[in-house]
């Protein structure tokens, strides 16, 4: 009886910890938060949320998924291709979406075509297409293994994915709320905000092809 106390703080760290980790991998601009921001700005903060839902359920479903099969996932290079070029396909189509809305002067909440669609599953396709999630939670998932802040067991594990899901809907907030804010003090300016989430996303376009060429070359170093 008396580790239960010390039981129930670990648990706690745990769940802050994947919260922590989870809410600061959310903050980078990207696919994800971008599309968040549009939504808010197009359909409102509840669609907003709703879309963060939908993307947060697939993330956390691939962190468990994750957590019991390590070895399987590490050895399916084929599926993260896919993924990998998937994420590029969406990434040029937000840029593109967002370079029309420019030139034809149709304001920020036209940019994306998302809207005219349900948000619950638009978020659980990105998330479902995004690559990053696996690799990213997979490294640190390993690392908290490695120094015993999470421990092998199913509490552990829920408590961490727990974590995980409140960090993620944690960070879509700051760029409905944030991000609205901003769009909505640049009104004036709503054509250099489309340029700019352009650029910035087919910035992220091409830093991804890089990396997927960079990581084909080590591969084929590695198999040669």
């Amino acid at each position: 009886m008396q580790s239960q106390p010390g039981v129930s703080v670990h648990l706690l760290k745990v769940f802050l910890v994947g919260m922590y980790i989870s809410f600061l991998g959310s903050l980078p601009l990207g696919t994800m938060n971008v599309a968040a921001t549009h939504i808010a700005v197009q359909d409102g903060a509840y669609a907003a949320f709703i879309y963060s839902a939908g993307s947060m359920l697939v993330e956390v479903l691939y962190v468990r998924a994750a957590l019991v099969a390590m070895d399987w996932i590490c050895r399916q290079h084929k599926i993260f291709r896919i993924m990998e070029w998937l994420a590029v396909i969406i990434i040029l189509v937000l840029a593109f979406g967002s370079f029309e809305a420019a030139a034809k002067k149709s304001g920020v909440g036209n940019a994306l075509p998302i809207h005219s669609f349900n948000p619950f599953l638009v978020g659980a396709f990105l998330s479902a297409t995004n690559p990053l999630h696996i690799p990213f939670w997979f490294g640190w998932s390993t690392l908290l293994l490695n120094k015993r802040i999470l421990l092998p067991e199913t509490r552990n594990y829920n408590f961490y994915v727990a974590g995980i899901g409140l960090g993620t809907l944690l960070g879509f907030a700051f760029f409905i709320f944030g991000g609205n804010y901003l769009v909505n003090q640049l009104k004036a300016n709503q054509n250099l905000v489309n340029w700019v989430i352009g650029f910035v996303l087919l910035i992220t376009a091409l830093l991804q092809l890089y990396k997927m060429r960079k990581n084909s070359f080590r591969f084929l170093m590695r198999n040669t």
